[in-house]
């Protein structure tokens, strides 16, 4: 196989090449020097800080304290990568989970959302072109549509991304337009979707991006909250460099924590920490520490073994729900039982548009859901949407029993209306 060596300044955006280190956070490391003096840095003293020690509790009874000095350097100013304990076990755990097949970056964020925008901001240049799933996820079309690019939509189906489609877009994409450089996806259970990319797909994919010199934008909040064997990621394919992997704590340890993770080329991760810099200058380290000290007493297996938990937990709730949508939907709807993840995403039949009857009279009902819409880079010229997508990840029995019924109450009222 021919490996191709990427030119990392052909991708990044104008701003993003003329980045520079904070004058002042670049003196972070050099103060953990044996026997420096640092009159440089203006933090806090510490010794005024009133914390004298952090104490977790767990819910199988067990308690956890954070080591002295993991605390201490959680409580001020730390690299922008992350706390040093955290950033090296993620780093094995990326290693053990996804045996990459090149030396990669690592830096933590706070949360993955915050990695995936810093991402997008680094690499999109005014009047670029982003190939992004259609539909796909509404927090980042939220943060793209006030960025200075053009969404391009990628065609989906109970597999994910179709590659034929893909392929036929950019073998024919036209000379007088900017090629994209880039592609968005969200591979595993994806948001809203709940569908994966087989490995199959994923192999093709690959080989698009590399014929048409793409960056993969790798999100994958759920691939620990696959159902049955873990599909291999993208990142762990990457014989080129052109994946920038995403991943989050968030549906595994706390989402409160804010903890994420971003892996791929050291040259973009390095320039990611220099948006950082210039931002929120690093993630909270306390959550860091709490994190790390969590995960270090379970150690790599422990992880995984709880992680394993919170997937079996979702499949559980998953099969529950979709049996719950047939015994009231069928007929009504119809959707895709997802492999991964915590959503299912109906297409209500005999109905144009489910804005108006998600938004008002689903809510009358008792019962909420996102209508499809949302979820389309290009409302406008999509047109209405009939799809709804809902999340049985946070709700009884009785509550996915009762919701769906009521659901499916007003579909029929609709459609006796449109009679």
């Amino acid at each position: 196989m021919t490996v191709y060596t990427l030119d990392y300044q052909t991708f990044l955006s104008d701003s993003s090449k003329a980045r520079k280190p904070s004058a002042i956070r670049r003196l972070i490391p050099l103060t953990k020097l044996p026997g420096m003096i640092s009159l440089g840095a203006g933090a806090p003293n510490s010794d005024l800080f009133p914390f004298e020690g952090i104490s977790i509790s767990l819910k199988n009874g067990e308690s956890l304290k954070i080591d002295d000095k993991v605390l201490n350097e959680s409580l001020t100013y730390g690299p922008s990568d992350g706390i040093p304990q955290l950033n090296n076990w993620l780093r094995e755990l990326q290693t053990l989970q996804h045996a990459p097949p090149r030396a990669f970056g690592l830096t933590i964020g706070t949360g993955s959302q915050d990695l995936v925008t810093k991402g997008l901001q680094m690499l999109i240049s005014p009047g670029d072109n982003v190939l992004f799933e259609s539909p796909g996820y509404v927090g980042v079309i939220a943060f793209l549509r006030h960025q200075p690019c053009n969404l391009v939509d990628v065609s989906l189906d109970s597999h994910g991304v179709i590659p034929a489609k893909l392929r036929e877009q950019l073998d024919n994409w036209p000379a007088d337009k900017r090629k994209p450089k880039l592609l968005y996806t969200v591979p595993v259970g994806g948001n809203p979707t709940g569908v994966s990319q087989t490995l199959e797909r994923k192999k093709e994919i690959y080989e698009i991006a590399r014929q048409h010199n793409l960056l993969i934008l790798e999100d994958d909040p759920y691939f620990y909250l696959q159902f049955g064997e873990k599909i291999p990621s993208y990142f762990s394919m990457d014989v080129d460099g052109r994946v920038l992997r995403f991943d989050s704590m968030s549906k595994i340890l706390s989402s409160g924590l804010r903890v994420g993770w971003a892996t791929g080329p050291v040259e973009l991760i390095n320039v990611m920490n220099l948006v950082t810099q210039t931002s929120n200058l690093q993630s909270s380290s306390v959550s860091q520490a709490i994190t790390y000290t969590l995960v270090d007493s379970w150690g790599h297996q422990g992880f995984l073994d709880h992680a394993q938990k919170v997937a079996s937990f979702y499949k559980d709730r998953c099969a529950k729900f979709c049996g719950y949508a047939s015994k009231h939907l069928k007929g009504l709807a119809q959707w895709v039982e997802p492999d991964a993840g915590m959503f299912v995403w109906f297409y209500l039949q005999g109905i144009e548009d489910s804005l108006d009857l998600i938004l008002n009279k689903a809510v009358e009902k008792k019962v909420l859901l996102v209508p499809g819409i949302e979820f389309f880079c290009h409302p406008q010229e999509n047109g209405p949407s009939a799809f709804v997508r809902a999340s049985f990840s946070n709700v009884s029995d009785q509550e996915m029993d009762l919701g769906l019924e009521r659901l499916a109450s007003l579909l029929r009222e609709q459609i006796e209306l449109q009679k």
